[in-house]
């Protein structure tokens, strides 16, 4: 498949007051054609961050190191304006909260139509005619009527399909979605992601999606990478990681997330908390919280390395690992 995203030894560094800390350390990882890579970890593991930081949308005090290739062309070489260029109609993303990313004073066709207006050229008439029918697209019920409407006229769930149409207008090679089911109920959670496995089908387009929860992964992400502590710990194949975990944090995801089908046993939540990135621990940061860590892992980082089968881990154990069964 074709390559349509290559990241080589990306960094995210913020400015603090006398200090400075790396919320993103060696990420490398590349995205093809087509393809949904789901990007998971706790809160506070960098992965929002890392992609704030390919968009070019990090705060003020933050900078990025590294290389982020879209074909010939590197993002993070690119100032603001050059960015433009690609944002939007090349790479899209799809922010947490879909009532604080719409303009909340003006109608839904307003902000849709003028993504096209700017991006494609579009006169304002086709670019509203166009923007409805995207909104059909997306599954959202009487869309002549719902472009009319201001974003607080809509619920959660057609606010988030408003914004998935938005990125959708200029057909993107690249849409990052960011934590898009928070808040949604099951049943819209289910429609979104139905929706976002056709996108991938219908128009081509590669899907990052990043999350914590790993209900969300299954049956749509192609393969999958974890991160904790601002570092990458664990990617392969999906089904790889969720039938076969190598890294104990990727286990103690699974071990944390409920099963349809064991409604009697009971959670194994990871203990502890995960780390600030200002203090973290010395040797690998999971160690604290790890079940399997032994003496090298309190004192030397494991590097991410290849395991086979095309995964790579960031662990140093080799036994056996499980401590039940995972699924």
């Amino acid at each position: 498949m074709t390559e349509v995203l290559k990241v080589e030894d990306m960094s995210v560094t913020f400015e603090l007051h006398d200090s400075e800390v790396q919320a993103v350390r060696e990420m490398n990882f590349s995205l093809s054609e087509g393809e949904t890579l789901a990007v998971v970890g706790e809160s506070g593991s960098g992965k929002s961050q890392a992609f704030l930081a390919i968009m070019g949308l990090l705060a003020k005090n933050g900078r990025a190191g590294g290389r982020v290739m879209m074909g010939d062309v590197d993002l993070l070489a690119l100032d603001s304006r050059q960015l433009d260029r690609y944002r939007g109609k090349d790479i899209a993303m799809i922010f947490q909260d879909p009532m604080t990313s719409l303009n909340p004073t003006l109608k839904v066709k307003t902000q849709l139509s003028e993504v096209l207006v700017k991006h494609r050229g579009f006169n304002q008439q086709d670019a509203v005619t166009t923007s409805i029918e995207m909104l059909e697209r997306v599954g959202i019920p009487e869309p002549v009527k719902r472009a009319n409407a201001y974003p607080h006229e809509l619920s959660g769930g057609m606010r988030q399909r408003v914004m998935i149409a938005m990125a959708l207008l200029c057909q993107p090679k690249i849409l990052i979605a960011d934590e898009p089911t928070t808040a949604l109920d099951v049943t819209v959670q289910a429609q979104m992601l139905d929706l976002f496995k056709s996108l991938t089908e219908d128009f081509g387009t590669s899907l990052v999606l990043i999350t914590h929860d790993l209900g969300v992964v299954a049956g749509v992400a192609d393969r999958m990478m974890v991160m904790y502590g601002g570092r990458v710990v664990e990617k392969g194949v999906t089904d790889d990681l969720f039938y076969d975990p190598r890294h104990p944090y990727t286990l103690g995801l699974l071990h944390s997330t409920p099963h349809i089908a064991k409604r009697a046993v009971r959670l194994d939540p990871i203990q502890g908390l995960p780390p600030s990135l200002e203090n973290l621990p010395k040797g690998c940061a999971f160690h604290p919280r790890c079940a399997f860590a032994f003496d090298r892992c309190l004192v030397e980082r494991p590097p991410l390395r290849d395991v086979g089968d095309g995964r790579q881990k960031a662990c140093f154990y080799e036994g056996p690992l499980a401590y039940g069964e995972v699924a």
